[in-house]
């Protein structure tokens, strides 16, 4: 399956981004979905995760209450819709799709390129 997200950019803290991932080549909903992000000098780190039916969802501490993933599997994508920012939140984020629904990036065999998010202070 090939991935290809978009919808980063540059935001003030306290406002909102939704990012997506559309993904081709296979069939989606075999697909847990994950999003992962990595800023400079740190390692890469789990956002959200979401079953194949989207029935179930996990969330890091740093991001629940504040971010929502979803996905749509007639359109083939996954979103993150990430509220109030935060200057931590400042990273370059990655969809990534696997069979299991676990939060480490080693369970993940398919990513995209990622998209950068800023936010300012």
């Amino acid at each position: 399956v090939q991935l290809q997200a978009s919808g980063g950019g540059l935001v003030q803290a306290g406002g909102s981004l939704r990012l997506s991932c559309a993904a081709s080549g296979r069939t989606f909903n075999n697909y847990v979905m994950g999003w992962f992000r990595q800023a400079p000098g740190k390692e890469r780190e789990f956002v959200a995760v979401i079953t194949e039916s989207g029935g179930g969802t996990r969330y890091a501490d740093s991001v629940k209450g504040r971010f929502t993933i979803s996905r749509d599997n007639a359109k083939n994508t996954v979103y993150l819709e990430m509220n109030s920012l935060k200057p931590e939140d400042t990273a370059h984020y990655y969809c990534a799709a696997g069979y299991a629904y676990r939060v480490q990036s080693s369970h993940y065999p398919y990513w995209g390129q990622g998209t950068q998010v800023t936010v300012s202070s």
